[in-house]
C-alpha cells in the first residue's frame, strides 16, 4: 500500500473512524496474526490475542508521534499484547514430562530434502510454552535477555535458560528427523 494511502487510513483511525480502522485491521491482520500465533497455545488464544492487540493499537492511536515505521509501532503493541496475555494467564515456565513428549509423525509429511524456514516454524509451535515464548522473544522479535527477562518478569539467567533449552529441543529433534529420514 502506498505510505499516502496508509497514512489517510491512519488519521481516519485517530478519529475513531470505524471504516478505517477496519481497513486498517485488514491490512495488518494477517501479519500480526502470525506473531499471535507463535506466542499462542491455540488459534483461540491468537484470535484473542490478534483482537486485544488491535483494541490497545486503536486506543493508543494518539501515542504514535509518526517517527519510525506505523507497521513496526503496531507490531510491538501486538507483541507485548501477547506477552500481557501470558503473564495474565500466569503461565509458568516450568517443563513437565508430559510437555516433552513429542510426537514425530506430525512431520511426517514433510517430504522436503533440506528444512525450510516453514517446517521450522511448525517445530517452533510445538515447544513448550517457556521455551517457546523466550525463543520468539529472541530469535525472531530481536529482544535482548534483559529486555526478555523485564517483559516476563522472569530472570536473565531464566531467560538464557529457556533459550538453550529450547535450542537443544530443536537440535534433538531436527537431528532426530534426519535420523528417521523424515
Amino acid at each position: 500500500m502506498e505510505p499516502a494511502k496508509l497514512n489517510h487510513i491512519w488519521e481516519k483511525c485517530q478519529a475513531n473512524d470505524r471504516q478505517a480502522q477496519f481497513s486498517l485491521y485488514q491490512l495488518f491482520a494477517p501479519k500480526l496474526y502470525a506473531i499471535c500465533i507463535r506466542y499462542a497455545q491455540d488459534e483461540d488464544e491468537a484470535q484473542d490475542i490478534l483482537q486485544n492487540g488491535f483494541v490497545r493499537i486503536f486506543h493508543k492511536a494518539h501515542q504514535f508521534e509518526g517517527t519510525g515505521s506505523l507497521e513496526g509501532w503496531i507490531k510491538k503493541i501486538m507483541i507485548h499484547t501477547a506477552i500481557e496475555q501470558f503473564r495474565k494467564n500466569k503461565k509458568q515456565f516450568i517443563v513437565r514430562e508430559s510437555d516433552l513428549n513429542y510426537s514425530y509423525e506430525q512431520f511426517s509429511s514433510y517430504e522436503l530434502d533440506q528444512f525450510e524456514y516453514k517446517d521450522l516454524l511448525a517445530m517452533i509451535k510445538t515447544l513448550p510454552l517457556g521455551y517457546k515464548t523466550v525463543f520468539n522473544l529472541y530469535a525472531i522479535e530481536g529482544y535482548s535477555h534483559k529486555e526478555i527477562a523485564e517483559m516476563l518478569q522472569i530472570s536473565e539467567g531464566n531467560s538464557k535458560s529457556q533459550l538453550s533449552r529450547a535450542r537443544q529441543w530443536l537440535k534433538a529433534r531436527i537431528i532426530k528427523m534426519e535420523e528417521q529420514g523424515i
